[in-house]
Order: structure tokens, then C-alpha cells, then sequence
């Protein structure tokens, strides 16, 4: 297979692997553990796949060490997201403050910050007041 058709083979099987995501929460665990059969044949299909570059074949290298964790969001449908722009989003805060103030100066200090989002941000997901959560941490 060439890298081309190779490229574009697992652009189509990662496309439908996140059509599936985006609609999971419509089907039956039945249909779900069907679809996430047929994804993982045609996954492996292509990780076996010979090809001639040098770039296909880093690709499938890479694909293959994340292999058992692409289709996870079959275990549990419904519980979280097929990316994490999620959490990217909840990182940019962090990642503005260290560009404007020119990286942290301690390692203590990236860590407290880390923390703080990190707590803020899960007492807010389990619906929790944000300030009582760092009040109870704290004491």
C-alpha cells in the first residue's frame, strides 16, 4: 500500500471511529460492541499493512502503541469525550499565565496553580461550590 492510500485509510477508519463517539450515546451496547469490532479488524488491517515510507510506517508505529486505548470510549459510552479538546480549553488559562509572566520561577509554583485548576475545575464537574472544595482541601 502506498503512503497515500495508506494516509487516507486511516483518515477514513478514525473519521468513522468519531462518528461512532458522537453517537453513541443513540445506540445499544450491542451495536456499539459490533461497531467496535468491525473498527478494530480494520484497524489492525492497516497496522499490518506493508508500505514503502518512511512516514506511513512512523504512523502505524505510533497508532499501534496507542492501539488499545483509541476505541475506549466504547467501554464507556456517554461518560466523556472522543477528544480532549475538553481539556485543552482548561489548560489555556495556564498556559497564557506562564507565557505572560515568563514561565514560572519555581517548580512549586506551576504545581500550586496545576492544583488549584485541578480542584476548581473537578468540584465544578461534580456540581460542587468551587470555594467551600479549596476551603475543605486546605483544612
Amino acid at each position: 500500500m502506498d503512503r497515500d492510500d495508506l494516509l487516507l485509510q486511516f483518515r477514513l477508519r478514525f473519521g468513522k471511529a468519531f462518528d461512532l463517539a458522537r453517537d453513541i450515546a443513540s445506540f445499544k451496547a450491542s451495536t456499539i460492541a459490533n461497531k467496535k469490532r468491525v473498527l478494530e479488524k480494520q484497524l489492525a488491517a492497516l497496522l499490518i499493512a506493508a508500505t514503502g515510507c518512511d512516514l506511513a510506517r512512523e504512523l502505524q508505529a505510533k497508532i499501534r502503541r496507542a492501539q488499545n486505548q483509541l476505541l475506549t470510549i466504547c467501554d464507556y459510552p456517554g461518560e466523556g469525550e472522543a477528544t480532549n479538546n475538553g481539556s485543552e480549553r482548561k489548560l489555556r488559562p495556564c498556559v497564557i499565565q506562564r507565557k505572560v509572566t515568563n514561565a514560572y520561577r519555581a517548580m512549586w509554583d506551576a504545581k500550586t496553580e496545576a492544583d488549584v485548576h485541578t480542584t476548581v475545575d473537578t468540584a465544578r464537574l461534580n456540581g460542587a461550590n468551587p470555594f467551600q472544595t479549596i476551603l475543605d482541601t486546605l483544612a
